[in-house]
C-alpha cells in the first residue's frame, strides 16, 4: 500500500522539526486514535511507559485505552533537539481521572522518522504528579492548543 509523503520531511531543520513537533501536538490534542495512528509507520515501534505497542492497530487501542482513562486530556510538546531524521521533544499534559483527579503528566520523547515523514520509532518516558484543580496551568478549550497561549517554557515547566 502506497501512502503519500507526511510532511515535513527529514532531515529536518530547527524550523521542520518545530512544525514537525507542533503536528503531533495537536494531533494528540484531538485525541482520536485513528487519526493519530496514521502518523506512525504501519510496523511503528513505541516505549510508551510500560507498553512496548508494535504496529498502528497496538498504537491505535493503547491511544483508545489512554484518552478513556486521561479525561480533558491537554498537551504541549516543545522541541528539544534535532538531527537527520531524529527529534527528541519534552512535554507535559494535564488530565483527570472519572474520580476528578488532575494530574501534571511530564516526560521526553525521542522519534525517528522514515524518508516519508512517518514516525518509525517512538521512546516515551512519563511521569505523573498530582495537581489541584487550582493548579492547572493549560485553560484552552478541547482540542488544539491556541497559537497564543503560552508553551512549556513560557510556563516555567
Amino acid at each position: 500500500m502506497d501512502t503519500p509523503p507526511r510532511p515535513p520531511l527529514p532531515p529536518f531543520t530547527r524550523d521542520t522539526a518545530r512544525a514537525k513537533v507542533r503536528a503531533a501536538e495537536d494531533g494528540w490534542n484531538s485525541r482520536d486514535p485513528q487519526r493519530m495512528a496514521l502518523a506512525y509507520t504501519v510496523d511503528t515501534q513505541w516505549r510508551n511507559r510500560a507498553e512496548f505497542p508494535r504496529g498502528r492497530e497496538a498504537v491505535t487501542a493503547l491511544l483508545e485505552r489512554k484518552w478513556r482513562r486521561e479525561r480533558d486530556y491537554r498537551l504541549i510538546k516543545e522541541l528539544w533537539i534535532h538531527e537527520g531524521n531524529r527529534i527528541a521533544v519534552r512535554f507535559a499534559y494535564e488530565w483527570h481521572d472519572d474520580a476528578g483527579n488532575w494530574f501534571r503528566s511530564y516526560g521526553n520523547e525521542n522519534w525517528e522518522f522514515d524518508a516519508d515523514g512517518y514516525m518509525a520509532v517512538r521512546h516515551a518516558s512519563i511521569n505523573d504528579m498530582p495537581i489541584s484543580a487550582a493548579e492547572r496551568k493549560f485553560h484552552w478549550p478541547l482540542g488544539r492548543r491556541p497559537d497564543d497561549h503560552p508553551g512549556l517554557s513560557e510556563l516555567g515547566l
